[in-house]
């Protein structure tokens, strides 16, 4: 399991209760090393662990099964929704994880851990317009547009897409509810990407699709646009992706590994315009904005970016015409270039690999149509 590691103490509007399983023991406050973006929400929170709950056995405990102890200690939680979070390897004694019939001794240390922090927001549903490529029983794809953010919170308690989720699947909970059900997105991308996002729509579903993310078994692919002309047509960037230290609101890489968490992108060229380049990225991990601090990194930020200064001309020439149609380019695409296109897992129910691939949308896809004729028209003449 990650190495678990306390930052910011975190308030109780920010708490997150796992469906069916209420509040027993305090977490003692403890978070993740990953702030949530005041604007945008954290996109790995699904390779993260967090404590949610901690028990100690007393003394005088006498040998009993660690998924009777547990179901003995929560109230309204079935043992069998126990025995699959210890099943998808949620459940530590002593910080090392076990199976089911594992024997809890005198004053051992029991804790459940999950692949997303403690919430408590009021669940308000609302009717806001969702495009749905697939859905079943189990699970559903959403392709979230730009603009749009994920989870409530920080100043985005409504509109966003667990409000509109929450319509869809008749959900609605006050904040205080023991089953609030913010666990049933099991990953996430910025407020500013567009793609496909993953929806769980039970509890077996959401722990074993949050358990792929967490082994690195889901196929993730992206599109982005980048400042620049790469040397190479395609490479490996890999190197520790932590919170930049002199602004909080940035993270970097951290070549030697002193901070931050390990991060792996691969990407290739699609398409080259001059000035910027068309890539895929394909992710083994997947930290917060891992692929606009990796392209960065590189030296290539993404365009458009502008948390990371891709929303100036980096490259190119100094003439007004040429900065008109970059000029033209942000404001036709108000946002970084990148797009969560191709999203590949295990079905949790019938084991069948699923693919899903989306168009790229008419913001991003109308920018590159631009490049493609101005970087035409140049090497026509």
């Amino acid at each position: 399991m990650p190495e678990q590691k306390n930052s910011k103490k975190a308030t109780k509007d920010q708490n997150e209760k796992q469906p069916e399983i209420p509040k027993f023991i305090p977490d003692s406050e403890i978070d993740s090393e990953i702030d949530i973006d005041l604007e945008e929400g954290i996109e790995d929170e699904s390779e993260a662990s967090f404590e949610h709950y901690r028990f100690v056995s007393d003394k005088g405990q006498s040998s009993l099964r660690v998924d009777k102890f547990i179901t003995n200690r929560m109230e309204k939680t079935s043992r069998h929704r126990v025995q699959l979070a210890i099943a998808a390897g949620y459940v530590l004694v002593n910080g090392k994880v076990v199976k089911a019939n594992h024997i809890v001794k005198p004053l051992d240390i029991v804790t459940l851990v999950l692949p997303y922090q403690r919430r408590g927001f009021e669940l308000k549903p609302e009717n806001i317009p969702l495009d749905i490529p697939y859905e079943d029983e189990d699970l559903l794809l959403v392709n979230k547009p730009a603009g749009l953010v994920v989870h409530p919170g920080h100043g985005h308690f409504s509109g966003t897409l667990i409000n509109a989720l929450a319509y869809h699947l008749g959900i609605t909970q006050p904040v205080d509810a023991e089953d609030e059900r913010m666990g049933i997105l099991v990953h996430r991308i910025d407020k500013n990407t567009s793609g496909l996002l993953l929806v769980a729509k039970n509890d077996e579903s959401q722990l074993a699709l949050a358990k792929q993310f967490f082994d690195h078994t889901i196929q993730r692919k992206y599109i982005a646009l980048v400042w620049g002309n790469l040397k190479q047509e395609s490479g490996t960037i890999t190197g520790h992706v932590g919170r930049d230290p002199n602004d909080r609101m940035r993270f970097r890489v951290f070549p030697d590994g002193s901070t931050g968490k390990h991060a792996i992108t691969h990407y290739s060229v699609i398409e080259r315009f001059g000035y910027t380049t068309l890539i895929e990225c394909v992710l083994e991990t997947g930290r917060t904005h891992q692929i606009r601090v990796h392209m960065d990194y590189l030296g290539h930020p993404l365009f458009n970016d502008d948390r990371y200064g891709g929303d100036k001309i980096l490259k190119g020439t100094v003439y007004n015409k040429y900065k008109k149609f970059v000029e033209n380019c942000f404001e036709m695409m108000p946002r970084h270039a990148l797009h969560a296109k191709t999203l590949g897992f295990v079905h949790p129910r019938t084991k069948a690999d699923m693919l899903f691939e989306n168009e790229i949308p008419a913001d991003f896809s109308g920018v590159i149509e631009k490049w493609r004729t101005f970087y035409n028209s140049r090497t026509e003449m």
